[in-house]
């Protein structure tokens, strides 16, 4: 097939290398614009934008498909499928029709769980046991359209944001390439009006970890939000990224160590973390930090 990929961040890429490895033309990488990063904030492409340059391919980063001319030229290639994966732009309804069999959007959820920007993250804080992905026919609404093909993943009992977000981007690969070789014999599946939810992206103010609060929703906090932006806590002063837990039985004033493994307790039980970060340091698992930095049984991490 003739196609039109439109992404943005490192989730999408698996996606791109998986068409071209399954023989698609891609007449086109549509992504967003390189942005000002890293120290000297010189301005750099996204993951996907140095991808499908790696790959010899045209690529496109327009601020904005509003305008006559950005459609004209989008409709002008002439795409049977446009396959966007978190590409970060609403598409207009010129552009959702432009090409001959649609747009299809690979979800990160399971569909009409988690519409919306941060799937990955709300699934883990909430607790869900399940997730999955959801190769959608795309429409105005937001992540309304009827789904064609889905896939459930179970999410780990210690699995992160990152490492559920790895293992979805390789799934999602693997089923767009298996929805467009059987695009024509795919009945759509309209999405239910029970079971919505909405995934809103995520504030940083999010991020501050209240001792005072249940085990159990701390420990999906501290991984719903890893690896980005991490969710924090005070330590002798310090703030520190916490970026791995597990769920561990221990009594105590909220927010004390229990021991010298890092078991912090919680209001109703405790938790151990499992990955740290200080700042301007890279993360480290518990031993390694431990042994740079001993934190004392009976120290109180604060919630301020």
């Amino acid at each position: 097939m003739r196609l039109i990929f439109m992404g943005t961040p490192d989730f999408s890429v698996p996606v791109l290398d998986a068409l071209i490895d399954a023989g698609h033309e891609v007449a086109a990488v549509y992504c967003q614009p390189p942005r000002p990063a890293g120290r000297g904030k010189k301005d750099r492409p996204t993951p996907v934008h140095a991808r499908a340059e790696a790959l010899g391919l045209t690529v496109r980063h327009p601020v904005s498909l509003k305008s006559a001319e950005e459609q004209d030229a989008f409709a002008a290639l002439n795409a049977d499928v446009a396959v966007v994966v978190a590409y970060g732009l609403l598409l207009p309804q010129p552009i959702l029709d432009a090409p001959s069999q649609g747009c299809l959007n690979i979800h990160a959820s399971l569909l009409p769980r988690w519409r919306g920007a941060a799937p990955i993250h709300r699934a883990i804080m909430a607790g869900d046991a399940q997730t999955g992905i959801c190769i959608m026919q795309m429409e105005a609404g937001l992540d309304t359209g009827p789904v064609l093909l889905r896939r459930a993943a179970d999410i780990g009992a210690q699995e992160t944001t990152g490492q559920l977000h790895d293992r979805l981007s390789e799934m999602g690969a693997s089923l767009i390439v298996e929805a467009l070789s059987k695009l024509p014999n795919l009945t759509p599946e309209p999405q239910t009006d029970d079971g919505v939810t909405y995934a809103a992206k995520i504030d940083k103010a999010e991020a501050r970890v209240d001792w005072a609060r249940p085990a159990v929703e701390i420990d999906r906090q501290i991984r719903g939000l890893s690896p980005f932006p991490g969710a924090w806590t005070e330590m002798n002063g310090e703030r520190i990224k916490l970026l791995g837990s597990k769920l561990a039985e221990g009594q105590g004033v909220a927010g004390e160590v229990l021991d010298d493994q890092l078991k912090v307790a919680c209001d109703d039980d405790a938790i151990e973390l499992l990955r740290l970060q200080r700042a301007g340091k890279g993360a480290q698992d518990r031993e390694t930090f431990l042994r740079g930095w001993p934190i004392a049984v009976g120290t109180r991490l604060s919630s301020e």
